[in-house]
């Protein structure tokens, strides 16, 4: 919302309900069809994974997705944004799924406090907060991979909360701007232009600060709350999408438990990106130890 926002050409904020442009997110099936000219519903999903790489070297290249442009497409195609979920993972034959740097010329990788994470993926997928727990730790997790229906967005592979970040951070295909979320909320202007400037892309400090005013988070939910949010249209999505936004809500929302397995199941890498433990740890040795003294 902060990216659309910046080109809102009209002075007013984007519509949360516009954002249609199959392009900007990696998963979609649109724009895979439409340049491979293969129907994905025939396909498995490793034989899907196998020909994303040709999709997205394509779209680097400036090939059309079969998408309408926006009006403002001039100034868009100067920098392409695109969200994914996806882990950096190989495909079957070994190559980047994202096509490495044949695909992006960089990444700016957005992380958050696994434990605000927890209550809000329990929301997103109709769960409770013990079983979100239990997926952030699941070396199997995906999104969208079911087989008994066909989704709008591919599998989206996601090996552990603590998995799925150092596959980002440990790559070395494309060079990675890392954006924590409690920095983000913290100083969203400055994150913003510091992000846009990892991308190659000059913004003025007016735009900046009306793209950081249309995309408050309070905003967006006000606007959910008059017009809806086509995110949740489907069964199984929650009937409301913008929940709290907050900087440790988890405080007050996990129990001391839930927290506990959070911080166990991801403690070196919350530890690596600066996110303060709570619960009390034993030392490294008398861990190794166990109960045998």
């Amino acid at each position: 919302m902060l990216i659309a926002n910046l080109f809102a050409g009209d002075g007013q904020p984007v519509n949360i309900n516009e954002l249609r442009d199959p392009r900007a997110i990696a998963s979609a099936r649109e724009p895979f069809e439409y340049l491979s000219l293969i129907d994905s519903g025939v396909l498995t999903h490793d034989e899907i994974d196998c020909l994303r790489p040709r999709i997205y070297e394509a779209l680097a290249c400036g090939a059309e997705s079969g998408h309408g442009e926006d009006s403002d497409s001039a100034v868009r195609r100067s920098v392409h944004f695109v969200k994914l979920h996806d882990a950096y993972t190989l495909t079957p034959e070994g190559e980047p799924l994202l096509a490495g740097a044949r695909g992006a010329e960089g990444a700016i990788f957005i992380v958050r406090d696994p434990r605000d994470i927890a209550q809000s993926l329990a929301k997103h997928r109709a769960t409770t907060v013990d079983d979100a727990i239990a997926f952030m730790n699941d070396p199997q997790a995906a999104f969208s991979w079911q087989t008994g229906e066909q989704r709008a967005q591919f599998r989206q592979k996601l090996p552990t909360w603590s998995g799925h970040v150092s596959s980002w951070l440990n790559q070395r295909d494309v060079p990675i701007h890392l954006v924590r979320y409690e920095d983000l909320a913290a100083d969203t202007a400055g994150r913003l232009k510091s992000a846009l400037a990892f991308a190659g892309l000059a913004a003025t400090d007016e735009a900046i600060t009306r793209a950081v005013r249309f995309a408050d988070f309070a905003r967006l939910r006000q606007q959910e709350q008059e017009n809806g949010f086509r995110e949740t249209e489907h069964p199984w999505r929650p009937q409301t999408f913008f929940r709290r936004g907050e900087v440790g809500g988890w405080r007050d929302e996990l129990t001391a438990e839930q927290v506990a397995r959070i911080e166990t199941d991801h403690e070196a890498m919350m530890r690596r990106l600066g996110y303060k433990l709570t619960t009390p740890r034993a030392p490294p040795r008398d861990r190794a130890r166990g109960t045998a003294e």
